[in-house]
């Protein structure tokens, strides 16, 4: 996989399309932080209900029709979250590596590999 350089990338592309979209419906009006957090909140729970009560065994082998309404609930995620982000003027792609870059302070290798605890914990 090619790193992004500059340009506009796949984030901005759907970003953009998911403005398109709110504002032929005149959805800007209910489209407010707390809204758009609430249902990727809602969105989220969509997710975890597929894998409640599953062993670790059985949530890496879902079936073909859970998978894809699995794949339908994160979409659906991925789109509040990019309109979410967007409404507050955040760039997303942007605030992910500079996370991705404070994680890697967080977690060094030689501290983190094969353990699930919080960095705190390490």
């Amino acid at each position: 996989m090619k790193p992004h350089r500059t340009g506009e990338g796949r984030l901005d592309r759907l970003r953009d399309e998911l403005r398109r979209f709110a504002a032929e419906r005149d959805w800007d009006q209910f489209h407010t932080p707390k809204n758009l957090a609430m249902a990727l909140a809602g969105e989220a729970g969509e997710v975890i209900e597929h894998f409640q009560w599953l062993t670790p065994e059985q949530s890496a082998k879902l079936d073909v029709a859970t998978r894809n309404e699995v794949a339908e609930e994160l979409a659906d995620v991925l789109l509040y979250l990019v309109r979410l982000a967007d409404v507050l003027e955040i760039d997303l792609a942007g605030a992910a590596v500079r996370k991705m870059a404070i994680n890697a302070v967080r977690y060094p290798v030689d501290k983190a590999r094969g353990r699930a605890d919080k960095h705190d914990r390490l």
